[in-house]
């Protein structure tokens, strides 16, 4: 029988633990802290998201029904509802922010050849939004509407690997176009958005950075075009125009090209116009990267199921974007592990497994590999899978 750690001291020695000091340190995250330091709330919140705790209360109660191997673990300090309460108020929510951007550097190396599905050799991001509804009493300083609150989690997502390199947490009020301002580009990199970020100055900002939008166009974008290319029309290609803004406003923001390529989408009837920067890629090529773009909703969409983001262990702005963090940070270590260890199971089955046997003593690889896995068809049992 195996008596070493147990698999969530396991799953923890993948954290670079020298990281997390780091990032308490630039926040005095430990000033005037005598006991349950900020790694005890990590954990603790760790905790919670990979075996889906609903309350603090529901926290405390698990750990504590396992106190004796808490130390071991790396816990070291009592667990409280109220200690755990207080430090999600007042510690500073950016140590957890930037230790998951540790996470993601070391995440995004593992997943840069994997396939992108498109003959494509530069990095692929896809930027969109999700909300997340919050009760306006309970969190005034998260106004939406006037009887509404919400926060928004912007996203850049990398699509080889579906990691996310960029996240910003704001109030609900602030649109998503207002994100493109805090974005640095990376030259040569593909940008893919919907029209809800369709700015030509910001756009335009894209283009000095000498990186590639794909986006789609609005009904009312005013335009002529300079030329066309031929296109075939057998793979669903309507046209492939080369074209000038209109509008003296427009042609201010955007004084350069654009191409507008058209395609008929045989599945869901619809006709989609993209406008890019890029000449050089196929018109087909163009078309298939919007397409990935679906990949950030099933992000969004996955996370909200699987992870503790839709109900708070806290009601202040420090308490959500701390708990917000630490659900991606979570996600983001379970990619590690599934990459590292090459576990042929999903992300969700990983965590399947995490949530009943964290405190079990054997081995993790054999624990996450060794079970009798079955793959399932997504469209029969509506249960998305990123990281098949």
């Amino acid at each position: 029988m195996y008596a070493g750690k147990t698999i969530f001291a396991q799953l923890m020695d993948f954290l670079p633990s020298h990281e997390f000091r780091r990032c308490v340190e630039r926040y005095r995250g430990q000033h005037k802290i005598k006991s349950f330091s900020c790694w005890d709330q990590f954990l603790c919140l760790a905790f919670a998201q990979l075996t889906y705790r609903e309350s603090l209360r529901d926290i405390e109660a698990c750990l504590r029904s396992v106190q004796r191997k808490l130390y071991h673990v790396g816990i070291r300090g009592q667990v409280s509802r109220n200690t755990l309460a207080n430090a999600n108020a007042v510690r500073d929510w950016r140590i957890y922010a930037d230790f998951t951007q540790a996470l993601i550097a070391i995440a995004r190396p593992l997943y840069a050849h994997d396939d992108l599905g498109v003959q494509l050799a530069q990095a692929t991001y896809a930027l969109d939004s999700t909300t997340i509804d919050l009760c306006l009493a309970l969190f005034p300083w998260a106004r939406f509407r006037r009887r509404k609150g919400a926060v928004k989690l912007h996203t850049l997502l990398d699509l080889r690997g579906n990691i996310p390199t960029v996240i910003i947490v704001t109030s609900g009020a602030v649109h998503d176009v207002n994100i493109l301002d805090d974005l640095v580009c990376e030259a040569g990199a593909f940008y893919i958005m919907d029209r809800g970020y369709l700015d030509f100055a910001r756009l335009n900002q894209i283009q000095r950075s000498l990186a590639f939008f794909v986006t789609r166009t609005k009904t009312n974008t005013r335009f002529h075009r300079l030329y066309s290319a031929a296109v075939d029309k057998n793979a669903g290609l309507l046209f492939d125009q080369t074209i000038e803004l209109d509008g003296q406003y427009a042609r201010k923001d955007y004084p350069g090209k654009l191409r507008r390529v058209g395609f008929f989408d045989a599945n869901t009837k619809h006709r989609l116009v993209f406008l890019t920067n890029n000449f050089d890629l196929p018109a087909s090529t163009i078309a298939d990267l919007y397409r990935l773009r679906w990949q950030v909703e099933l992000f969004f969409k996955w996370i909200k199921q699987h992870l503790r983001i839709k109900a708070f262990f806290g009601t202040s702005e420090n308490a959500v974007k701390t708990q917000i963090w630490t659900a991606i940070a979570v996600y983001v270590l379970v990619a590690i592990v599934k990459k590292r260890l090459d576990l042929p199971g999903s992300l969700y089955t990983i965590l399947q497994i995490l949530s009943i046997s964290l405190f079990e003593k054997t081995p993790i690889l054999q624990a996450l590999a060794s079970a009798d896995y079955t793959i399932q068809d997504h469209q029969l049992c509506n249960q998305l899978d990123l990281f098949d």
